[in-house]
């Protein structure tokens, strides 16, 4: 029994899986604050499965990129439980989580909205094995559009829909604002599909992938 942490975006997740299915997934609402919600919905996930944390085989996170505050709390939520219960940690990138909730079978080009006219963005199509056709970064949008086109993606994602009018204009596609959402019940496939991609060896050290400082650090309001 697998437990996922995904708190990328403004609308995160959390789900709790077994490997035949998802038994629980509750969502974070836009207006939710991170760092109260993710508690206790881990415990409301636990209520509706019926399941306790001493369950648990192990727990899967979105490990970075996205927002600075979001990772952060994720990240700090499932080294914690990885530490009190003893279990194996998995992460992987909310992009993929992102590309995995939206097609497993077109490349899918995920984009998180990076103000200032950039996005965080990784293109993946997901078969067999994971094809990283974009290795995850942060760029101005001309540049990743530039970079994937050849591959015909859709677009995914709160950058993909704030730019929705530049990506048609160079003949994207993106994709509708329901669908471009990370999704925790995706991490679980994630694991459950390919644990060794994500499979942290050493939890205590491991940090999420922010790619870039903090607004703060950088002397940006926001």
């Amino acid at each position: 029994m697998l437990l996922a942490i995904e708190t990328s975006t403004t609308i995160g997740s959390v789900a709790l899986g077994d490997g035949a299915g998802v038994l629980a997934e509750v969502v974070l609402g836009e207006q939710s604050r991170h760092a109260e919600a993710v508690a206790p919905a881990v415990d409301t996930a636990l209520k509706l499965a019926g399941r306790s944390l001493d369950g648990l085989d192990g727990v899967v996170v979105g490990g970075g990129p996205g927002s600075f505050t979001g990772v952060r709390v994720g990240g700090a939520t499932a080294k914690g439980l990885v530490r009190a219960l003893g279990v194996p940690l998995y992460a992987y990138s909310g992009l993929l989580a992102l590309a995995a909730s939206v097609s497993q079978e077109a490349a899918v080009c995920a984009l998180f909205d990076a103000r200032r006219g950039e996005v965080y963005a990784a293109c993946y199509r997901l078969g067999d094995e994971v094809d990283t056709l974009l290795q995850p970064g942060v760029a101005h949008l001309d540049q990743v559009l530039d970079a994937v086109a050849a591959h015909d993606p859709v677009y995914a994602g709160d950058g993909a829909w704030r730019y929705a009018e530049v990506i048609e204009g160079r003949g994207g596609r993106p994709v509708a604002p329901h669908r471009g959402v990370p999704r925790a019940s995706a991490l679980l496939w994630l694991a459950d599909r390919w644990p060794d991609l994500g499979r942290v060896a050493d939890p205590a050290a491991w940090e999420p992938a922010y790619l870039r400082e903090p607004g703060a650090r950088r002397g940006v309001r926001g």
